[in-house]
């Protein structure tokens, strides 16, 4: 969805986009107005006002998060609320619990629905002779009774245990519990198309534009949601003998610097396993031998290599592996050994190259 959206600014040190979703939905909202004999400006209100509901709710999340100790890195505004990214691995983890999920699953619809009830009250106390059932209910004609609405409506809808919506959250994480977290996703994300057909029939059916663009929209997330699942069961079916360079060079402690950096000149490897006889006790980059060149002139490998460092087994999930070691350190390569002996490497470098050759391999194998 990422993809699908612009900047609109940096708040608090957290960074928001919007959904290009929402520009349809101005078109549509402009257009509804002059429909109904009011004006392009009432439209443009009127599109403002579930804005203001969007961002009622992402407030009160973002409120929330800071309270439970989640460091938010970014949130993307959609028509039917947003999605939070987060700035730690620690953060994102503790956020996917069923725990969290469940108790950030309520902040939202909790939010909406008290601001149109607060709304609600300051209409009948300010302006009485508003009838706030009169329908229709969200109408650029009668905006004090839209505002009401839209935050009530944005409220239950997201109570609905449909994927991506918060309920949705909740029954996927209650049903993992039992049924496993591959068959609760797709389960959510069925019962998510479900729901969104539904919408749209009983929008077209109303006639409520406001449903069938719920359900519009539900049925993109749940649809992506879908694809996002099937793209996760690959990526955690890769092993790291799958990605890992079996062939690459490999430099002694007592190497000279000199020396060293004569044979990276015939290697595109920009870091290297060192080892002392036959053991693993280090690891240096081509930049690290030439930054020491240069300040303290030739020396040997092993006053400049790394000596902290974690390894993998061949049939390690590639997945866990970088979020125990290279997300949490930073670590410029990963030795893949079988027993006591290297057989492989993992780089940043060559990690994008060989998971976009998996990839393109697999989709040659499916077209066979």
């Amino acid at each position: 969805m990422r993809g699908w959206s612009f900047p609109i600014g940096r708040f608090l040190g957290v960074d928001v986009r919007i959904h290009t979703f929402f520009l349809l939905i101005l078109g549509l909202s402009i257009s509804y107005a002059s429909m109904t004999g009011s004006t392009g400006g009432r439209g443009f209100a009127l599109w403002l006002l579930l804005l203001l509901a969007v961002v009622v709710r992402e407030v009160a999340r973002a409120i929330a998060a800071a309270w439970f100790g989640l460091d938010i890195r970014s949130i993307l505004l959609l028509p039917v609320g947003g999605l939070m990214s987060y700035a730690t691995t620690e953060a994102t983890e503790k956020a996917s619990t069923p725990e969290m999920q469940k108790r950030m699953a309520v902040i939202g619809p909790t939010a909406n629905i008290g601001f149109g009830l607060l709304l609600a009250a300051m209409t009948l106390t300010i302006a009485p002779e508003v009838s706030l059932f009169e329908r229709p209910w969200m109408s650029p004609l009668h905006l004090l009774r839209a505002a009401v609405w839209m935050n009530i409506l944005l409220g239950v809808v997201n109570l609905l245990p449909a994927s991506p919506l918060d309920g949705g959250r909740v029954f996927r994480g209650e049903f993992a519990k039992t049924k496993g977290v591959m068959k609760s996703s797709r389960a959510a994300a069925g019962l998510g198309q479900f729901i969104a057909i539904a919408l749209i029939v009983a929008g077209l059916l109303g006639p409520n534009m406001w449903l069938v663009m719920i359900g519009a929209f539900l049925m993109i997330g749940a649809h992506m949601e879908d694809q996002g699942l099937l793209l996760q069961t690959d990526v955690d079916a890769v092993r790291m003998r799958d990605v890992m360079l079996t062939q690459f060079s490999m430099l002694s402690a007592s190497d000279t610097l000199e020396d060293a950096l004569q044979r990276s000149v015939h290697t595109l490897q920009d870091v290297f396993p060192v080892v002392r006889g036959a053991n693993l006790v280090g690891a240096v980059s081509r930049q690290s031998i030439v930054d020491a060149l240069q300040s303290d002139g030739n020396g040997y490998v092993q006053g400049v290599m790394t000596r902290s460092f974690q390894t993998a087994q061949p049939d390690d999930s590639l997945v866990k592996t970088l979020r125990r070691i290279m997300a949490g350190q930073g670590a410029q390569m990963v030795p893949v050994l079988e027993g006591d002996r290297i057989v492989g490497i993992i780089t940043p470098q060559n990690l994008a190259l060989s998971m976009g050759m998996l990839n393109q391999r697999r989709k040659l194998r499916q077209t066979e």
